[in-house]
This record gives structure tokens, C-alpha cells and sequence, in this order.
């Protein structure tokens, strides 16, 4: 606690989670852009096949997220995490091996799977129960991680992993990461509650006089919020915002390439995007401290559109720094999804059911960014270029600044 001499043995949680987040993110999410060309090239495939591998990784992460929060609540994070690092393993394993589309496939659906499992859901339920005073905070550390996995992982993968070992290796070494790093730190440090370790939670004491919009409710069920107005707009806000978000995100190394941008440049801006974002997820966590999540999340998206609107003005005869200023501009807004999700379901639906709850918000969340590529893929192999997908980008983060603004705290008890 704030009075002892030793450190509080929830900040090693949230710096375990951290690390976790670096690299199941880092991982499945930002280095995947950097093997769509590879894949294409090397197998021949358009590209929406390959995004459709991203999306179906995304479904599969959404759709059981809701299971991976129950057995969080019910079993604790330490059996869900390290069976979710597993099969995430075994999944860059089969990519590694594939041949074909199906197995291809398959690979996502596995690393979906296991990224539901070591990811977002139970880190940031594990740290929400070790924190009452200063939550906003240690969910912004923890999220940060989720950048992390962009700064540190994709110029590893881009500027070296691909170039020297070629695709099929390159995920064999994602595969050993995921084993390597993220089962060690879930045996011996992670641990689901203070009780666990004979303490209370950061600020327990002063839990009852916390007050002001950040507050938890008594918790809730899901049933009882998915009854709320609240609860389906930031339904709505998630779905939209995360499409245009992830279609963004995983179009941005290709456009770029196109519009004559050098391999280097490129790697550079996926790394400068999980840069802002793991600086940001820390700083958004700490702004939900002071501010009601649902404002800071809309400062998040308009980050977000100004960076669209940056991207629609890129052409074969742009500076290299409309890339870098699209990067900033992204990576700073995307900060705000993870912090702001966390903060807006503890405290407006409570803490009894947190995982239940928090893995049902993730449904949204990873349809829409299932969708997103797929969808952007879809269009350019259509049109040839990207001038459609990104007005349709723009139009959904304006809607979505919207409705999450309109998402007030319920009254339910």
C-alpha cells in the first residue's frame, strides 16, 4: 500500500500485464500489415485473401471474448492466459507451415483464439481488481503495452525478421516469442486478485469516499447492462470507430509502399504508430482519472479523423513527413480505445462482473475490426485504389465521436 517500504505488488502486475500486451500485440496485430506483401508476392494470393486472415483473427478474438471474461471470473487469469499464450503459439506455428489458404485460415483462427486469451480481456481485468484509487492509471500503464507491441515487435519484423528469414520463419520466431516471454511472466507473477497475495487493492481504504463520474456502480450483470442505452451506444461506438480504426492500420504499410515509400519509411510509421499509442494509452488511462472516459474517448477519435483526413491527401508526390505526420496523428487517437473501454465498463457497470461485461464490449470491437481490412481490401482489389474506403473511414469515426458522446452513466444499481 501507499505507506510501505516495498513497492506495491500490483505495480509488478501491471508491469507483467504490460509486457503481455507488447507481445501479443506486437505479434498478432501491428506486424500483421507487414506480411501482407510478402504474401502476396510469395503466394500469390490477392489482397483480400489475406486480409481475410486478419479478420477472421478478429472474429474469432471477439466472439470468445466474452467466454475468456467468464472463465477470468471464475477461474482466475493465470489458467486462461497461459492456455490462451499456448494455442496463440501454436497458431504462428501453423502459419509458418502453411501452404495453402485453409491453412492459412486456420493459423488466424488459432492466433485469434489465443490472443483472446492472453490479451486485453484478462489483462485489464486483472488489473482492474488490483486498483481502485488510481485505476485510470494503472490501466493506462497496462494498455501501453498494446502500443509497446507495435514500437518494439514491427520494425523487428519489417527491417529484419522478413528481409533475412523470409515469411515462414519469421512467424516461427513469433511463435517461440509467445511461449518464451508471456507463459513465465503469467506463472509467477500475474495473479488475479489481492487476496491471492494476502493484500487489498491500491486505495481500498479510501475506495468508499471515491467519488466523482469515475466511481463504479454496484456491479451489474450482463444482463441487466445489456438493458442500457449506455451499453449498445458504446456497442455502436466500437464497432464503428474499430472498422475504420484496424482498416486504417492494416492498409497503411501497402497504400504507403504504393505511393512510393520505401520498406524503411514504412516499417518506421508502424513503429511510430505503437509508439503513440503506448504513450497515449498511459496518457488517456490517466486523463479517465480526471475526466469522464466518454470525453476522452471522443478526443481519441478525433485524433483518429485527423489523421484519415491526412492519409486522403498522401500521393506519389508526398515528403516522407505526411507519412510521419499521419503516424503521430493515429498513433496518439488510437491510445484511447483499451483505457477508455476498461474505464467506461468498471465505471459504469461495476466490478462484480467485469470480465462477463468487458469480454461483450470486446465482441463489437473485434467485428469491426474483422471488417475494417476485409472490407478496405475488398474495395481496393475493386477499384484500385483507396479514395472510397477512406471517405467510408471518416464518415464512421465522426458518427462514432458521436454516439459516444451521447453514452451517459447509467442509473441502474
Amino acid at each position: 500500500m501507499p505507506g510501505n517500504k516495498r513497492p506495491f505488488y500490483g505495480w509488478w502486475i501491471v508491469l507483467a500485464t504490460f509486457l503481455c500486451n507488447v507481445v501479443t500485440f506486437g505479434c498478432a496485430f501491428y506486424s500483421f500489415s507487414l506480411f501482407v506483401t510478402p504474401l502476396q508476392q510469395g503466394l500469390s494470393w490477392s489482397r483480400g485473401d489475406v486480409m481475410a486472415g486478419f479478420s477472421l483473427y478478429f472474429l474469432m478474438s471477439g466472439f470468445v471474448a466474452p467466454q475468456v471474461g467468464k472463465l477470468v471470473d471464475r477461474y482466475g487469469a493465470r489458467v486462461v492466459m497461459t492456455c490462451g499464450a499456448v494455442v496463440l503459439g501454436v497458431g504462428f506455428l501453423v502459419l509458418s507451415l502453411m501452404s495453402t489458404l485453409w491453412q492459412f485460415a486456420l493459423g488466424y483462427a488459432l492466433v485469434g483464439l489465443g490472443a483472446a486469451g492472453s490479451g486485453q480481456v484478462p489483462t485489464s481485468a486483472v488489473v482492474s481488481n488490483w486498483f481502485i484509487r488510481r485505476r485510470g492509471t494503472a490501466v493506462g500503464l497496462m494498455a501501453s503495452g498494446v502500443g509497446g507491441g507495435g514500437l518494439v515487435l514491427a520494425p523487428v519484423v519489417g527491417a529484419y525478421l522478413l528481409p533475412h528469414l523470409g515469411w515462414s520463419q519469421a512467424y516461427l520466431v513469433l511463435a517461440i516469442l509467445c511461449w518464451a516471454i508471456i507463459i513465465p511472466l503469467v506463472l509467477f507473477v500475474i495473479r488475479t486478485r489481492p487476496e491471492e497475495k494476502g493484500l487489498a487493492a491500491y486505495g481500498a481504504e479510501v475506495g468508499a469516499r471515491t467519488a466523482g463520474p469515475s466511481r463504479p456502480l454496484q456491479g451489474v450483470t450482463l444482463k441487466v447492462a445489456a438493458g442500457t442505452v449506455a451499453f449498445w451506444l458504446i456497442v455502436v461506438t466500437y464497432l464503428l470507430s474499430q472498422f475504420a480504426q484496424v482498416g486504417a492500420i492494416q492498409n497503411q504499410v501497402p497504400f504507403l509502399e504504393e505511393a512510393g515509400f520505401p520498406i524503411a519509411v514504412t516499417a518506421g510509421v508502424v513503429g511510430a504508430v505503437g509508439l503513440g499509442s503506448a504513450l497515449t494509452k498511459f496518457g488517456f488511462g490517466w486523463l479517465c482519472d480526471r475526466i469522464q472516459a466518454r470525453y476522452a474517448l471522443a478526443i481519441g477519435l478525433l485524433l483518429q479523423i485527423v489523421s484519415i483526413i491526412i492519409l486522403m491527401n498522401v500521393t506519389a508526390d508526398s515528403q516522407a513527413s505526411m507519412a510521419w505526420a499521419y503516424a503521430i496523428a493515429m498513433g496518439l487517437g488510437i491510445g484511447s480505445w483499451l483505457p477508455c473501454m476498461s474505464m467506461l465498463v468498471s465505471g459504469y457497470f461495476g466490478m462484480a462482473n467485469y470480465g462477463a461485461i468487458f469480454g461483450a464490449v470486446t465482441i463489437p470491437y473485434a467485428v469491426g475490426s474483422a471488417i475494417g481490412p476485409l472490407a478496405a481490401g475488398r474495395m481496393y482489389d475493386a477499384s484500385g485504389n483507396y479514395n472510397g474506403v477512406f471517405v467510408l473511414f471518416l464518415v464512421f469515426l465522426i458518427v462514432s465521436a458521436a454516439t459516444i458522446l451521447a453514452a451517459r452513466r447509467p442509473a441502474t444499481r
